[in-house]
């Protein structure tokens, strides 16, 4: 059974090739005459024919050392590039980071802050995925993302957190509805209110539902949307008021007739946190993006 090749006497035979002799590949490569001329012989021995013709005025390749030259170029084009792309990743500059954030950091601080990143490491790839800050632990623990985006009251064993934003709550009440009028209220004195809330199980939702159940009063849900524009609109309809994050609704703010009115609730002041497994170090790519996002 023949040897395996080494990229080392490739690049030799490559470079000796280049130049049609091996005193000038040895030179190229810093590499002894004799070590250069060595590992060529021992590689036409263990093929089984000649590489080169030699003469005194150098070397020139057989037809059978054109097609192994030709070979090899393409197998040290290939090996120089695995070579810079494993580099890359070592150093956190290539690589693919799956991320999973709430409609929240979407909405305020994501956009802007990756534009940014990927401007500056074009080579990372973010594949990121909209979820609910109760979902997110369990597939952060199951290895199906490399860190999440949440706002959780408890955090769950088994993850790490970082601080990442803040934002604020208010409750979105029609224009003309006579909560408008308040500077400041509590959950508790808008409870004999229909409400808008979002669907799924949210974070947010769970966050009105438990305030609701501490004063001993249902929270009464009229509607569940999708997503805050519907929210905003259904409350702009007259249907209900709202619970949303003032820094996620300006537009609707800006373009619809109603109101945001601040929440004196301490709940309302929320923290979200960049979650990671605890104890499992992140891929060099992941490391990088995560520490471009609190910087």
């Amino acid at each position: 059974m023949q040897e395996s090749i080494d990229l080392g006497t490739l690049r030799v035979v490559v470079a000796a090739a280049d130049h049609g002799s091996i005193s000038a590949a040895s030179e190229r490569l810093q590499l002894a005459v004799a070590a250069a001329s060595s590992r060529i012989t021992a590689l036409e021995e263990s093929l089984g024919f000649r590489i080169f013709e030699r003469s005194s005025r150098g070397v020139q390749l057989t037809p059978a050392g054109q097609m192994l030259v030709q070979r090899a170029r393409a197998l040290l084009t290939d090996a120089d590039r695995l070579a810079q792309h494993l580099q890359g990743y070592s150093q956190g500059l290539q690589g693919q980071v799956r991320v999973l954030a709430n409609t929240s950091a979407l909405l305020e601080v994501l956009p802007q802050r990756l534009q940014r990143f990927m401007t500056e490491h074009p080579l990372i790839r973010i594949d990121i995925e909209e979820r609910g800050s109760p979902e997110i632990p369990l597939a952060l623990l199951e290895g199906r993302a490399d860190f999440g985006v949440v706002d959780l009251p408890v955090p769950p064993a088994g993850l790490a957190f970082t601080p990442f934003f803040h934002d604020t709550l208010v409750l979105l009440a029609p224009a003309t509805h006579p909560l408008a009028q308040r500077r400041r209220l509590r959950l508790a004195d808008a409870l004999d209110e229909p409400f808008i809330t979002l669907s799924g199980g949210t974070a947010l939702s769970n966050r009105l539902m438990a305030s609701a159940a501490e004063v001993g009063r249902p929270l009464n849900v009229r509607m569940r949307m999708r997503g805050f524009d519907a929210v905003c609109r259904m409350v702009a309809a007259g249907l209900g008021v709202g619970v949303l994050p003032l820094e996620a609704i300006a537009p609707q703010l800006a373009h619809l007739p109603v109101t945001a009115i601040p929440l004196a609730d301490a709940w309302a002041q929320r923290q979200h946190s960049l979650a990671t497994r605890a104890g499992v170090p992140l891929s060099p790519a992941a490391a990088t993006l995560l520490q471009a996002l609190t910087r």
